[in-house]
């Protein structure tokens, strides 16, 4: 991969290994067995170049350019199998992809915006067309859909936050779209963040039990409490919660946990939550709101790639 693409992965707060791998599995499921995009292989020359453009189809944001520039690196890296009968024969891609992006993750776009440019071997760029854009595609649709909630919360107390309903396989590129949004993540798994739930309450025997068992077991570990009432909250809090996480509440009782323990833990308001009500729930001074559709139910932003004119030069 072009160190360009590693540094600004690296510069996103992205695991390079953990991207190269899974672009290397979306490539593989693509091209199969024997690795050969037969369409590209048999109608066009292996030293064959051309420059394309990623254009914006839709307004919304971008996020994922250094994830799409790093499929059309390891595209284009890879030698392109011989494939019986094919004119084109089966000889190694020439050089390398050129990425270079026009705008930036985070940023807000329109229809038509170019958003990157990308350079080399014609059958590279048609084999990583696809997998680039699934990935580009959804990683923007979820920093759209997250922008959306940031603007209806700005000026407030409170903070979107992604969930673990995410897609499997893809949570890093997930979570860090809705930070290109203007998001916050909060637990990348159930290794970093311990959360008491429903059913930890009741296989433990109580919301405390619960809590003193993860303590003596995993001393460092933050602890997240679910609550649904103002007694659970203060159970919570008496344990030693610092962070309530509180499900399904109306404004209104949200609104009395808030003055029960504010102050002596940080507040999350989650479940049933909508753009129309966002509002009203940041306003009864919780820290955060979380969302789960942020990344289990974003539309992707549409993006396609169109290669410049070979006849006119454009």
């Amino acid at each position: 991969m072009n160190q360009s693409t590693v540094d600004a992965l690296t510069a996103d707060g992205l695991d390079v290994a953990e991207v190269q791998d899974i672009v290397r599995r979306a490539l593989a499921e693509d091209l199969g067995p024997d690795g050969v995009d037969v369409t590209s292989v048999a109608t066009i020359p292996a030293e064959q170049t051309d420059t394309g453009d990623l254009v914006a189809r839709a307004p919304g944001v971008v996020a994922g350019l250094a994830v799409a520039a790093a499929v059309f690196d390891l595209a284009s890296s890879a030698a392109t199998p011989a494939h019986a009968g094919s004119p084109a024969g089966g000889t190694a891609a020439p050089g390398g992809a050129t990425f270079v992006a026009v705008a930036k993750d985070g940023e807000r776009v329109v229809r038509g915006d170019v958003l990157a440019t990308i350079s080399g071997p014609t059958r590279a760029l048609l084999t990583a067309e696809r997998t680039a854009l699934n990935l580009l595609c959804r990683m923007s649709g979820v920093a759209t859909h997250t922008r959306a909630w940031a603007d209806v919360l700005a000026g407030s107390k409170a903070t979107v936050l992604d969930t673990r309903k995410t897609t499997p396989g893809l949570r890093i590129l997930d979570k860090y779209a809705v930070r290109a949004g203007g998001g916050a993540n909060k637990r990348m798994g159930l290794y970093d963040v311990a959360m008491i739930k429903d059913n930890h309450k009741l296989a433990a025997g109580s919301l405390t039990a619960a809590y003193d068992r993860i303590r003596a077991a995993f001393p460092d570990v933050p602890i997240q409490v679910e609550v649904t009432t103002v007694d659970e909250a203060r159970e919570a809090v008496a344990a030693g919660a610092t962070f309530l996480l509180c499900d399904n509440m109306s404004s209104e009782l949200l609104s009395e946990v808030v003055g029960a323990v504010g102050g002596r833990a940080e507040l999350e308001a989650t479940g049933n939550l909508t753009l129309e009500v966002a509002r009203r729930y940041a306003e009864t001074g919780v820290d955060y709101l979380s969302v789960g559709g942020l990344t289990h139910s974003s539309p992707i932003l549409d993006i396609a790639m169109d290669l410049r004119s070979r006849r006119t030069g454009v």
